[in-house]
């Protein structure tokens, strides 16, 4: 039995530090594992080593600031993680290893009226089908992240009545995932995980406070303060698609009026080009008549980021981020739609606040809530189950 305070408990928690470090960042010098750590560069060294030879670790020669330098990432061989994300009219899946390397990733389309059960049987034969495809034994998934288009519910697991996708509300994925795949699953709504995707491996790397903005079906904000995401008590935090624009403005699916979601959401813009260019306009291609100089495209494009950033200066002046992301399909219409959403921040938000803050796109794409997913499992395991050797793989940076 260890005793706390005593030599022994301290060896652990100092490897339990050194494997928590490597494990949220995918691969660290021994340099960068002591700043990470607070801990000397010979202690380091020593639990490395000792890392290394029970195969918790790998160990490459590599160069930082060109002096020769070793990369320490966790092996290949210690399991694998899943991430699944719902959309509004697709699944994604994307298996990885704990190095922060993917395996196997898919998308299919996904029929919006389907049911949350019918959901749930694509996802099992969808996850099943990848870890077969890797070659890797199934008892090796250490646990699945999985995203939904709605408010969850942290204490539950339940999916909230607001959510996009049809059939959904009430319904609990966490649990029916857990059951079908027999493996721990983590549930968060899709801007979370966008933002978690985008800190760990996109355009909020090396920032501790940032709101990623995802516009699409709905709108929504992953928030992410002092390098944790911020979900709220009752898990709804980051809903800027509700906040009230215009007291006068169209009813939003929410009930209120004038909500920022119906001046920017696909179902609300989009028919606004149906004239002139048909009903099946979408927003990608919307996006990409805009950047090819489309006037309408262009206009709509335009008004949609002056309105982005109309709340993101209310966040601004609430939580003074250093950095917000756009996410989505609109990302992709670059500064077509940042430049308005800057010039909206400088009108609205407080000028210090302002100043301080980037407005980038998103790195990821479409991927960064599948991303987001396999980096909710990373960042919720604990490191107990990797130093007690109780899994190990093969598997072949995140790509």
């Amino acid at each position: 039995m260890e005793t706390p305070g005593s030599q022994s408990s301290l060896h652990r928690a100092n490897l339990e530090r050194v494997v928590r470090a490597v494990r949220m960042a995918g691969s660290l010098t021994q340099a960068e594992i002591a700043r990470t750590t607070g801990l000397s560069a010979a202690t380091v060294s020593n639990i490395v080593r000792e890392l290394k030879d029970g195969g918790t670790v790998e160990v490459t020669p590599t160069s930082a600031g060109g002096r020769r330098a070793r990369s320490v990432a966790l092996s290949g061989d210690a399991g694998i993680v899943v991430g699944v994300d719902f959309g509004h009219a697709h699944l994604r899946v994307a298996v990885g290893n704990l190095a922060h390397r993917v395996l196997a990733e898919e998308t299919e389309p996904l029929d919006v009226d389907a049911s949350a059960a019918q959901g749930m049987e694509r996802a099992e034969a969808l996850v099943g089908r990848l870890i077969e495809a890797t070659g890797i034994a199934p008892d090796k998934v250490i646990g699945v992240g999985l995203g939904v288009p709605g408010p969850i519910d942290v204490a539950t697991g339940t999916l909230g009545s607001t959510a996009i996708l049809p059939g959904w509300a009430g319904a609990n994925p966490r649990d029916d995932l857990a059951a079908r795949l027999g493996v721990p699953v983590y549930v968060d709504n899709d801007a979370n995980l966008g933002a978690l995707g985008e800190l760990v491996w996109g355009s909020g790397r090396g920032v501790a406070d940032l709101a990623y903005i995802k516009v699409a079906s709905g709108v929504g904000a992953g928030l992410v303060i002092s390098g944790q995401i911020y979900r709220g008590p009752g898990g709804t935090a980051g809903e800027i698609g509700h906040i009230t624009l215009d007291e006068s403005g169209p009813v939003c699916r929410c009930g209120n009026r004038g909500c920022l979601e119906t001046f920017t959401a696909a179902r609300y813009v989009l028919p606004l080009l149906h004239s002139s260019h048909g009903p099946d306009l979408t927003m990608e291609r919307m996006v990409a008549l805009a950047r090819e100089g489309d006037p309408g495209c262009r206009r709509v494009v335009s008004d949609v980021g002056r309105h982005v950033g109309s709340g993101v200066a209310n966040l601004c002046n609430l939580l003074n981020p250093s950095r917000v992301v756009l996410g989505g399909d609109l990302a992709e219409a670059g500064d077509l739609v940042l430049d308005p959403i800057r010039d909206s921040v400088a009108r609205y938000a407080i000028p210090s606040a302002a100043r301080q803050l980037s407005v980038l796109p998103g790195a990821l794409g479409s991927r960064a809530e599948v991303l987001g997913a396999l980096a909710l499992v990373l960042s919720e395991m604990g490191d107990s189950t990797l130093l007690d050797g109780a899994v190990t793989t093969g598997a072949p940076a995140l790509t």
